[in-house]
């Protein structure tokens, strides 16, 4: 692949009463945009939710963000050569650990890492097979075999750059497409034991929650992800990115709310010249006393058509929409949607192949 090549995902989601978000006071998380006051979900909640998802939903992700990388490490060696005792093993897993250039206290890493397994076993394969250890090749075992996640997402590590995966894919803060107003749930709960003659709450408190309808955005750098994983596991990856982007939810107070909604509006488009994040359609918000849904998919839509005066238009665009869409390329469902992105980009990769 020689040419960009992006997809972009944008959904409308009406979202009720909920807090599938907190800040440090326990607040649904909020952003001042257009001058108001808008719900939001950050993108680090929502990757989490959709690395959940890939697993629920079949797709190889062997991903593993994690402290405990030396007991994965030591598990794997131990595994793979059962004549080492845990000592042994543990030592030769700092040892490489120490020659990669991540640092160990008590026994973790002093910040989260993401792995693969099959990284994990690679490295633990390394370590048996070479009596003196090289960071550079090293390097090369602990960047290859990448997961999924992995691969779109990446990986920072602070002790080593060298070890920093690139990612291949973006996820924007979701924000309502409408200003809110902060309500709270005043609850109680009682003992079930309690005597006759007894008055009172055994515990009462409250929570505060809002409801909206997001905008949510992400967008995937095709030909990034395809020399992470290889052209067609690539095309297999933005298929499970954008069902799960689209199908997944974060589980804050998921309990109390019972919050799990399907999106109201998909809209995909695949770009080779820039990915566009079109939010800048609500930056005056959405005014509604009948609902914020169809004003917002026309909003979002207008907004579409404004970015063709200053961006190429899409080599594709297709629409999964519960409401009236203005856009012609529609999907019936889902798998449709999904079957259209990955059949363009699988004829996009083929031509680019056949004019290398």
């Amino acid at each position: 692949m020689t040419k960009n090549l992006y997809v972009d995902v944008h959904v409308l989601q009406t979202v009720p009463s909920s807090n599938i978000n907190r800040d440090d006071t326990g607040a649904p998380k909020t952003a001042l945009y257009g001058g108001v006051v808008r719900a939001r979900v950050s993108s680090q909640s929502w990757k989490r939710a959709m690395r959940h998802e890939f697993n629920h939903s079949g797709a190889q992700v062997e991903g593993i963000r994690t402290k405990e990388v030396l007991q994965l490490l030591t598990d794997a060696i131990a595994a793979k050569n059962p004549e080492l005792d845990q000592d042994g093993a543990e030592g030769l897993a700092n040892d490489v650990l120490k020659t990669a250039g991540i640092k160990v206290k008590n026994g973790q890493t002093g910040a989260l890492m993401l792995v693969s397994r099959g990284q994990v076993n690679k490295i633990a394969e390394y370590a048996l097979s070479h009596e003196t250890l090289d960071k550079k090749e090293l390097k090369a075992v602990f960047n290859g075999n990448q997961s999924l996640d992995l691969a779109l997402f990446g990986r920072m590590v602070a002790d080593n750059p060298e070890l920093n995966v690139e990612a291949s894919a973006q996820v924007a803060h979701a924000i309502s497409t409408h200003a809110v107003q902060p309500e709270f749930d005043y609850y109680t709960a009682l003992d079930d034991l309690q005597k006759d003659d007894a008055t009172g709450a055994a515990m009462l408190g409250t929570v505060e929650y809002n409801s909206s309808t997001l905008y949510r955005y992400a967008n995937v750098n095709v030909e990034e992800l395809a020399q992470n994983l290889g052209a067609e596991s690539a095309l297999t990856g933005v298929r499970e990115f954008i069902k799960s982007f689209a199908l997944s939810m974060p589980t804050g107070k998921q309990n109390t709310f019972a919050n799990k909604t399907l999106p109201s509006y998909i809209l995909v488009t695949v770009r080779d010249d820039t990915p566009v994040n079109l939010v800048s359609a609500f930056e005056q918000p959405v005014e509604s006393k009948n609902g914020y849904v169809r004003k917002s998919v026309e909003k979002l839509e207008q907004g579409f058509d404004d970015a063709a005066k200053m961006v190429d238009q899409p080599v594709m665009t297709v629409v999964l929409s519960q409401v009236d869409s203005q856009l012609d390329d529609q999907a019936t469902n889902i798998n449709d949607l999904l079957d259209q992105v990955t059949n363009k980009l699988s004829e996009v990769i083929g031509d680019e192949d056949t004019n290398d």
